[in-house]
This record gives C-alpha cells, sequence and structure tokens, in this order.
C-alpha cells in the first residue's frame, strides 16, 4: 500500500493512495478519527454518513471526524487520500487564512462534496503531486510546504464550492457568505443544547424574523429546518454507530422529553427511530452479505 505520513510533536498528516490495496484500510476505523480531503476521478461510488455520491468527473471530498466515510467502489483510476489532525492544522484557529469552516467543513447543507471543472484539474492534480513529492524529500522545512500545500487547497476548493452550492451573486457578496458560515458553525457547535431560531438569531444579535427573512432571501432552507436536520442527522448517527437507545440519545441531544423526540424523528424521517435503525442495519447487513459472496 501506497501512503506517506509525517509525524512530528504530535502534529501529524498523511497521503494514501485509494486502490484495491488500501480501499478495506479506508473503510476501517483506521482514520476515523482524523479530518479527511479525498480527491478521486470518474466512476468512484463515495458514501458519507447516510448520502452516496457517485463521482461525474474529478471530485474532491472534504470529510469532518464526526462524519462516516465509505468507499463502496473504485474506478480504474487510483485516487488520494488526505489525513491529518488538528494539531497539524486547525482550521477554526487559521480561519482568516483559508475561511473553510462553515463550507467544506461542518455546512448547513451536509454537502462534503466539490466537483472539479476541467480548466481546475490540472491545477489540483498538480498540487496533489506536489504534495507527494514533498512527502519524499525529508527535507527540514517539509512540515510548513506541506501545511502551504494544504491551504492553497482549501483556498481553491472553498471557491469552487461556493460557486457550486450558492446562487453566483451570493458567492460574489462576502457579508453574505460570512452570515452563511457563522450561522452554519453556530449550529454545528451547539445544535445538542441550542433547539430554536431565538436561540440563534440571540448569538448573531439580530431578530429571529430578521434571521428568517434573511435565509429566504438568501434562497436558502428556512433556519428552523437546518437545525433540526442537524440534530437528525446526529441522531440517525448514533442509531446505527452506538449501542445507545432512543431515549438515551434523546437525553444527549438535549430533549427532556424521549417521546417528543421520537414524534421529532418520525416527522423528518417518516420513520421511529427503532425502526430506522434496524431497516439501516439489515440494509447494511445484505450490502455486505452481496460483496463477500
Amino acid at each position: 500500500m501506497k501512503q506517506h505520513i509525517f509525524d512530528v510533536s504530535l502534529k501529524k498528516i498523511g497521503m494514501v493512495q485509494i486502490d484495491g490495496e488500501s480501499l478495506e484500510l479506508i473503510n476501517s476505523d483506521k482514520y476515523k478519527l482524523y479530518i479527511k480531503v479525498l480527491y478521486v476521478t470518474k466512476g468512484y461510488k463515495i458514501k458519507v454518513d447516510f448520502e452516496v455520491y457517485d463521482t461525474a468527473g474529478p471530485s474532491l471530498f472534504f470529510i469532518s471526524p464526526n462524519q462516516v466515510l465509505s468507499i463502496e467502489s473504485l474506478s480504474n483510476e487510483p485516487g488520494y487520500l488526505i489525513f491529518y489532525n488538528q494539531d497539524f492544522y486547525c482550521i477554526q484557529i487559521h480561519d482568516e487564512e483559508v475561511a473553510c469552516d462553515g463550507l467544506l467543513f461542518n455546512n448547513i447543507h451536509n454537502m462534503p462534496m466539490t466537483v472539479v471543472p476541467a480548466q481546475e484539474s490540472a491545477f489540483i492534480d498538480n498540487l496533489f503531486l506536489q504534495i507527494e513529492d514533498e512527502f519524499n524529500l525529508k527535507d527540514h522545512s517539509q512540515e510548513e510546504m506541506l501545511r502551504t500545500y494544504l491551504k492553497q487547497l482549501f483556498i481553491k476548493s472553498t471557491r469552487l464550492w461556493k460557486l457550486q452550492h450558492l446562487d453566483v451573486v451570493i458567492a460574489q457578496e462576502h457579508n453574505d457568505i460570512e452570515f452563511f458560515r457563522r450561522f452554519t458553525r453556530l449550529v454545528d457547535a451547539n445544535y445538542k443544547t441550542k433547539h430554536t431560531v431565538a436561540d440563534y438569531a440571540d448569538m448573531l444579535a439580530i431578530a429571529p424574523k430578521t434571521l428568517t427573512h434573511k435565509f429566504k432571501r438568501l434562497n436558502l432552507p428556512q433556519p428552523n429546518e437546518i437545525i433540526k436536520s442537524r440534530i437528525i442527522l446526529e441522531a440517525k448517527r448514533l442509531l446505527v454507530h452506538t449501542p445507545k437507545s432512543a431515549k438515551e440519545i434523546a437525553y444527549e441531544l438535549g430533549y427532556d422529553d424521549p417521546a417528543y423526540f421520537s414524534r421529532l424523528f418520525y416527522i423528518k424521517t417518516g420513520e421511529t427511530p427503532s425502526k430506522f435503525k434496524s431497516k439501516y442495519l439489515s440494509h447494511q447487513e445484505t450490502e455486505t452479505h452481496n460483496l463477500t459472496s
């Protein structure tokens, strides 16, 4: 398996070639706690949490440690997986440098994929080749060069993400982008304790009605839907990836009344928590059986 690692004073970054040899390891828990970037070509099937993405061309995926990644199928061309920890580069601390938190990572659409247009593929290809070359050099300035390449990747990808996932006019308005990112980051940091639009409006120092109208003007999902969707996504993760009961999950997500939480889950998904869990795990068992038979 082709793998490169820089690991000094708790700061760690590595790169793995995505192919048949590395697939099982990538789909295991080995890289779960790292922040991850995938660069793949046409023909890949990538599952992130509960969504499956079929790549029609070169694509980048940005995966947070709390997201569950699975590469369902490969193409004929190998891809790259970059993994690193926050000691190597924390996007929250260095937000002014790359401004990608709330867009590439932790965005309100839970959309981890950025398509790489034909006119940008040469730049991205070259960037990954330079990263690979840097791992091989073992120079004293290697750490800073790797961090510089990672920042270039984030800056370029953030520009592409804005154009692909936001209205073109919005993507060009700095104030609207910053408002969008700030709300997204607040929801991701507080969804277990803050459940209402008024909670977030208060943190943003605006009226709840103003917050709702602003999202309507930006042609985005309503704030209440975004908040509830984030809560339900975490509930799904806990249901299928931990042994916790629906009651325990309700309490963990800040609901004192488990029955109310179960009703909310049903309204948002059309299934009870227990039904969702059994249905998902049954589907996973069937898929695993089909792959191994």
